[in-house]
């Protein structure tokens, strides 16, 4: 299996689908490359070099039990970028990726990026402050990680019917609630925090980069007001597209439309 090694000599999963210009698909909080298989088996198809790869602490990637913050995190996904020397490289990113695609862009700079896609993102800001007045309180997000540190599984099985919006249990819930129990709970934790607590709003205002902004009206993961609707306000390159009854797990339930949705906006010279 491919591994490329990062300048602290962590191993780090990575995978190719296909051939042509370079997608760079970053995974969703708890998530490894795994939850990408749909969308790369359509994009690859198309004549796109799909790439993804699994996180530090998730997946096949090893677990150096640190490095969960975002400067580091992106510096593992600018080291993918730089170990494969890529070029015109779409970013393509679900939830918690959306902070590393947003930190990788203002830490690294865009001359390696065309465009960037951020699906039900965590960006621009999660927690509850006086000028966040519509976040989420800190106090909440402690409590639930203190759940996690007695029983994550229980926790995975009670939230899966609502990030699909699904009223039972399904196949594709099982298998991703199957990829999450492969994180390790030390990264499961440490990620949550820096993506309630990371505040992106001034760094955004700086990105020129051409976005795609996806998002659900049904997300109840990361409500649309507080991020989608305020990224495309932030971003000055940006094109917000409302899905409507879709939920967090919006790259599972509503695949086919964020595929061509995707291809779309690769192939158009513009927004």
């Amino acid at each position: 299996m491919p591994f490329f090694e990062n300048k602290e000599g962590v191993q780090l999963f990575y995978q190719e689908w296909g051939t042509g210009n370079p997608v760079v698909f970053v995974s969703g909080w708890s998530l490894s490359s795994r939850m990408w298989d749909y969308q790369r088996i359509f994009l690859s198809n198309q004549g796109l070099r799909c790439i993804a790869y699994d996180r530090r602490g998730h997946g096949r990637s090893d677990e150096p039990g640190k490095g969960y913050d975002f400067d580091t995190l992106a510096d593992d996904l600018a080291a993918l970028i730089e170990y494969l020397n890529l070029r015109n490289v779409t970013l393509v990113c679900h939830s918690m990726g959306g902070g590393e695609v947003i930190r990788y862009l203002t830490r690294h700079g865009s001359d390696r990026i065309d465009r960037a896609v951020l699906i039900a993102a965590i960006v621009p800001f999660l927690m509850k402050t006086e000028d966040n007045p519509n976040g989420i309180p800190k106090e909440v997000a402690d409590r639930v990680r203190e759940t996690w540190k007695r029983d994550f599984p229980t926790w995975l099985i009670e939230n899966e019917l609502p990030y699909l919006d699904s009223p039972k249990t399904t196949a594709m819930g099982e298998w991703t609630r199957w990829d999450m129990l492969q994180t390790s709970l030390k990264a499961v934790i440490e990620c949550n925090k820096q993506i309630i607590e990371t505040d992106f709003r001034e760094e955004m205002r700086s990105i020129n980069v051409r976005t795609l902004i996806i998002h659900g009206d049904k997300d109840r993961s990361i409500p649309v007001e507080i991020s989608g609707q305020k990224s495309a306000m932030l971003l000055s390159k940006s094109k917000f597209t409302l899905y409507n009854d879709a939920p967090h797990g919006l790259y599972i339930t509503h695949s086919d439309r964020i595929n061509k949705d995707i291809l779309t906006f690769i192939n158009d010279i513009q927004i």
